[in-house]
């Protein structure tokens, strides 16, 4: 006779092994993520791209609290690019719609003590949403878990462009600028630069995504499409991560 313990005896165990994993392993202080896959996983499904994108947006704040959760310090995600305004005007309009409902929700990370932080040139973007993104920045200044950055209207060429730009209209010589001038002018001024950048959907390229912060970074490649990606995922790719020699060109 076998003895089958009860659920909650299960899941105690679970969480112990889980506990215990996570604290033999290097944790990356910053994991960047490259959200992409929405369109091809609805035409998967035969479904409207729309749907896609609504599927994405869940897989994010499923992802977000999970890294919060296991104490990873920084998370960035690619949300939307400079490039992604040649898309057809009623998918853009969708995913703006999309991004207006997600600010709108009072209740997005505040009770997740998540800290959000918009990047990327804001500028193009409606009236509405500009505002809706300070409140939601204002709402959670005073958070202590996680540090989420989400990337919108953002470029990595564009944004050394702009940091540039601004070095000289500060007036800097040319024989002060160092490169941490540079870092101190892009979007993730004050911030470590991602240690490990993921990238499902099968795609194997950065795509103008943190070109000048991503020098050392490992990267971590799937064939799974971003609306698929759980939890389970991202373990694993920290499981490869940790299995890494990072040597930053030492011996």
């Amino acid at each position: 006779m076998f003895f089958h313990p009860p659920d909650f005896c299960v899941k105690v165990i679970v969480m112990s092994l889980f506990k215990k994993k996570c604290e033999n392993r290097i944790l990356p202080r910053h994991i960047a993520i490259i959200m992409d896959g929405n369109g091809r996983w609805a035409k998967k499904h035969s479904l409207p791209r729309s749907s896609g994108h609504v599927a994405g947006a869940k897989t994010f704040k499923d992802i977000a609290r999970y890294c919060n959760k296991i104490g990873l310090e920084y998370l960035t995600v690619y949300a939307f690019s400079t490039e992604n305004w040649k898309r057809p005007k009623e998918e853009v309009d969708n995913i703006m719609n999309l991004l207006r409902d997600y600010l709108k929700d009072a209740e997005n990370f505040k009770s997740d003590n998540i800290k959000v932080k918009f990047i990327g040139n804001l500028e193009p973007l409606a009236d509405d949403i500009k505002a809706l993104m300070k409140k939601d920045e204002e709402g959670s200044k005073d958070a202590t878990g996680l540090k989420l950055n989400i990337a919108v209207n953002y470029g990595g060429r564009d944004e050394i462009t702009r940091a540039v730009k601004k070095i000289v209209a500060d007036g800097v010589k040319p024989e002060d600028i160092t490169e941490d001038t540079v870092s101190d002018n892009l979007y993730t001024a004050g911030m470590p630069d991602p240690d490990f950048i993921i990238r499902p959907s099968g795609e194997y390229r950065l795509s103008n995504y943190l070109i000048w912060q991503s020098a050392y970074a490992e990267y971590w490649f799937s064939d799974i499409l971003w609306p698929d990606f759980k939890p389970r995922h991202l373990e694993e790719a920290i499981d490869d991560f940790n299995r890494r020699n990072r040597r930053f060109g030492g011996v």
